[in-house]
């Protein structure tokens, strides 16, 4: 997916509350694919305007995997501190 496409998506499934400018977009992006996490291709993109698609590699998958896991744990962990009763997985 090309990057402002990246960022619809983002705000799609996040039903608007996630909203990603390009200021931040483009510039994650770079760290992502320097990390090795993504992979860049340039291409054209529905409207036939060159544009750069992004895609995980393996590593980024990997990473995506370790990333959830955190998150699992630290939101289960801030729901316990605000008195929800599922407990931190470990």
């Amino acid at each position: 997916m090309h990057g402002w496409g990246v960022a619809l998506r983002i705000q799609q499934i996040s039903k608007d509350v996630l909203q990603i400018g390009q200021g931040s977009l483009y510039p994650a992006l770079y760290r992502l694919e320097y990390k090795g996490w993504i992979k860049a291709e340039w291409g054209n993109s529905e409207n036939n305007r060159r544009a750069k698609f992004y895609r995980l590699t393996a590593a980024g998958r990997r990473q995506l995997d370790s990333e959830r896991e955190t998150w699992d744990r630290l939101s289960a962990a801030i729901g316990l501190v605000l008195g929800r009763t599922v407990e931190a997985p470990r």
